[in-house]
């Protein structure tokens, strides 16, 4: 008998593993990136694997002729005691070019929300930048958008991959 809550052997806990496996799948690093929205997790059941982001089932054909969905977002990056509020299309490559400390939090939306924002925390702005100080009503902001989310790229990548699923 093991010393776990059920009192099963090592064969026992062995299948009831493979069972589980089967019914609801094992999470486990994707044998390849996804070619739907690039991420690595993913989940492997009995018929094959799926990607853990967007739900793209390896395999599956991509029209390759269609150049990747273009999802809109404002971030948020912390830099010591500042807040900065920007927009793009292209995360990877914007916030690769911007000094942070970390990536806040992803909101959906274009330069129509980032203005929005700018507008609601305006009371807040370092002079004409889209530096904001960390006040109380930013920061209770940006909590409410990373609500249960361990991490930004994920939930980029997983509207990357709805963006992929509307268009066909």
């Amino acid at each position: 008998m093991g010393d776990g809550p059920f009192g099963l052997c090592a064969g026992h806990i062995a299948i009831v593993a493979e069972w589980a496996g089967a019914q609801w799948g094992t999470t486990d690093l994707l044998p390849g990136a996804c070619r739907a929205c690039g991420s690595r997790l993913g989940v492997h059941y009995p018929s094959g694997w799926v990607c853990a982001a967007c739900e793209w089932r390896v395999g599956d054909v991509l029209d390759d002729g269609l150049p990747p969905p273009r999802v809109d977002v404002v971030y948020y990056l912390g830099f010591r005691d500042r807040i900065k509020i920007g927009t793009t299309a292209n995360p990877r490559q914007r916030l690769g070019r911007i000094r942070h400390d970390e990536l806040l939090a992803f909101e959906r939306g274009d330069r129509l929300v980032e203005r929005r924002r700018h507008g609601q925390f305006a009371a807040w702005r370092r002079g004409t930048s889209e530096w904001f100080d960390a006040s109380p009503e930013l920061s209770e902001h940006v909590r409410r958008l990373s609500a249960g989310v361990d991490d930004p790229w994920a939930l980029y990548l997983r509207w990357l991959g709805e963006a992929a699923a509307l268009r066909g």
